[in-house]
This record gives C-alpha cells, sequence and structure tokens, in this order.
C-alpha cells in the first residue's frame, strides 16, 4: 500500500513540476504525430509570379504553406473549392464515377512528402476486394478529395520541409 501511494505521489510531483516548467515556456508541449488534416483555404493566381497557387492550412496546429501547382489544376481545385459543379463532367468527376460504378470508394487522399521541389501524395481507396494505396500527385488528389468529401491530411515533414509562409510561393516552382 505503501508502495502505491508513494508511486502515485511521484506522478503528481512531476506531473506539477512538469506542467509548471511548460508553462514557464521551458519544455515544449509534446506534438502529436502522425499526419493531419488540412483545409483547403484558397486556389489562386498568385498576383506577383502570376503562378497558381493551393494554400492548404492544418487544423490542428494552424501551420500552412503555399504549394505552386498548374493552372489546369487550380481549375480542378477551385469549381468545388467555390461549389461550382461543371456542366460536363471533367477528369476528376470521371474517375470519382468510374469509382463508384466499381464499387470503389476514395477514403482520404495524404500529402506523404515534399523531396527535391516536389510533393508526393498518396490516395486511400476501399473496395469489396479490399483496401489500396496509390501514388497520385497532390493537386490531384486534392481534386478527387474536394469531390468526395473526404479528408486531406499532410504528414508533418512535410510542413517542415516546405517554404516559410510568406515567402513567394512562385520563387521556388516545386512540381506537383
Amino acid at each position: 500500500m505503501k508502495t502505491i501511494a508513494l508511486s502515485v505521489a511521484v506522478v503528481v510531483v512531476f506531473a506539477s513540476v512538469s506542467g509548471a516548467a511548460r508553462d514557464r515556456g521551458d519544455v515544449p508541449a509534446p506534438r502529436i504525430a502522425g499526419p493531419q488534416e488540412v483545409e483547403v483555404v484558397a486556389a489562386y493566381l498568385d498576383p506577383t509570379t502570376q503562378a497558381p497557387v493551393v494554400i492548404l492550412r492544418g487544423k490542428r496546429d494552424k501551420r500552412s504553406f503555399p504549394m505552386v501547382i498548374g493552372p489546369a489544376e487550380l481549375n480542378a481545385i477551385a469549381l468545388p473549392l467555390n461549389g461550382v459543379t461543371p456542366p460536363r463532367p471533367l477528369t476528376h468527376d470521371l474517375f470519382l464515377t468510374l469509382f463508384g460504378r466499381f464499387k470503389i470508394s476514395l477514403r482520404r487522399v495524404v500529402i506523404t512528402d515534399f523531396r527535391d521541389d516536389i510533393y508526393y501524395a498518396a490516395l486511400y481507396l476501399q473496395s469489396s476486394a479490399g483496401d489500396v494505396t496509390l501514388d497520385a500527385r497532390p493537386s490531384d488528389a486534392i481534386a478527387l478529395a474536394l469531390r468526395a468529401g473526404v479528408p486531406v491530411l499532410v504528414e508533418d515533414r512535410v510542413f517542415d520541409k516546405t517554404p516559410a509562409p510568406g515567402l513567394d510561393p512562385g520563387s521556388r516552382r516545386p512540381s506537383i
């Protein structure tokens, strides 16, 4: 019984000391690992460079970054982002129609990495035959996710590697 009481006392003291240290800023709060869901904040032509850009902001920690994309991908993201449905299906609409006809559902998309100025992403699909992960360009993944109403997630390492917000997104033209 004394051992349990002593263990509880040590835990309580440690928790209060580490909390006080964190409040003073001495010890940073632990970071939650893993991908975080992002909001697609905007898709636009940068007024300075005329480069098409999409802005993603993390829902967990509010970090954001610009991603330079192509003009066709800008259109593919901007339409659903603004609630516009084209009169005829575009490529991403066609893919979702095919998925539906073959009983495949898009569950989520994850932007997985940023290496050598290239972003990488994966589509997570589910079917009666099992789960499938496909490599995809992030801009296509975002366009599909917006149309399907599924989460877009970004790995923490992508936030860590991308240029800081406020830098001219067109000055580095990463591949999509």
